[in-house]
C-alpha cells in the first residue's frame, strides 16, 4: 500500500500516545494493547454462536469486510464500524465500544498469545465494516440458526 498506512500505525493512530503504544504491543507477552473506540471506529460485539455466521454473510457479499475480532474463548465477535455507530445501534444482544471505551486489540499480523485474535486483520486502509451491511447479514445469519432450530446463544 504505497504512501498508505500500515495497520499496525492505522490501529495506534487512536492511541493517546501513538509510541507508547507501539513499544506496549512490543513488551506485553500476550501481544496485546488496549486502545480507545470511539475516534477510528467503534466496535459492536455480538456472541459468536451469531457472529461467526455472520462474518460468513458479510464474506460472501465483500471482497473485504473491515477488521473483525475474536475474543478470548471465542465467546464474542467485534466487527469494526464508522465511528458514531455505537451511539445510534438499536438492537437486542448487542455490545457497543464507542466513546469512553477502550478495547484490547492485538497485535496485526501476529500471532496473539492473549486469547483475542483477529478473524480478519485490519489491512492499514481504513476499511470498516458498514452498519446497514452488517446488521442485514445478522438477520440472515439469525434467521440461518432459526432455521437449525437454536438461538444465537446456541440453546
Amino acid at each position: 500500500m504505497p504512501g498508505g498506512k500500515t495497520a499496525v500505525e492505522w490501529l495506534a493512530s487512536v492511541a493517546p500516545d501513538p509510541g507508547s503504544c507501539l513499544r506496549e504491543w512490543a513488551r506485553n507477552p500476550l501481544g496485546v494493547a488496549l486502545l480507545p473506540a470511539g475516534k477510528a471506529w467503534d466496535v459492536l460485539i455480538v456472541p459468536s454462536r451469531l457472529g461467526c455466521p455472520t462474518l460468513d454473510v458479510l464474506t460472501r457479499v465483500l471482497d473485504r469486510p473491515g477488521p473483525v475480532l475474536a475474543d478470548f474463548g471465542d465467546a464474542r465477535t467485534g466487527f469494526f464500524v464508522p465511528p458514531g455507530t455505537a451511539a445510534r445501534w438499536l438492537g437486542t444482544g448487542v455490545r457497543t465500544a464507542g466513546p469512553g471505551t477502550w478495547i484490547v486489540v492485538p497485535y496485526p499480523g501476529r500471532l496473539s498469545s492473549g486469547g483475542i485474535r483477529w478473524l480478519v486483520p485490519p489491512d492499514g486502509s481504513g476499511t470498516l465494516s458498514d452498519p446497514a451491511l452488517l446488521e442485514l447479514a445478522m438477520h440472515e445469519a439469525a434467521a440461518g440458526l432459526a432455521a437449525d432450530g437454536t438461538d444465537e446463544a446456541g440453546r
